[in-house]
């Protein structure tokens, strides 16, 4: 692993022994890769996945531009199914840039955190 990622990891870890989504307010985890942006709800009580947006069917735009639309498309996910407020987990990223982009996105859909 590269230094960058081994930092992340880190950082990840340590979020996360703070961090916990129930049924009522799940957990919105962001992951970026090289060339794509993903987000998932999580509820950590049930492991389960409650819903889940990226934008690799995406064709035209930037990646924030993306990420916009990736955080937009989840928060209409999570009301269809009655969820409002959410948790934040940035996993280990910087709060900048894309990850910012899916966090605006989440809250122009209507989550609350």
């Amino acid at each position: 692993m590269k230094a960058k990622q081994i930092k992340r990891a880190k950082s990840h870890r340590k979020i996360r022994m703070r961090m916990m989504g129930t049924a009522l307010r799940p957990r919105l985890c962001v992951f970026k890769s090289d060339s794509h942006t993903y987000a998932q709800l999580i509820d950590d009580d049930a492991k389960k996945v409650l819903a889940s947006a990226s934008d690799m069917k995406m064709k035209k735009g930037k990646k924030a531009e993306k990420a916009l639309e990736v955080g937009k498309t989840l928060a209409k996910e999570a009301l269809a199914k009655k969820i409002e407020s959410v948790v934040f987990d940035r996993g280990g990223f910087v709060f900048h840039g894309r990850i910012k982009a899916v966090a605006d996105g989440a809250r122009e859909g209507g989550l609350k955190f």
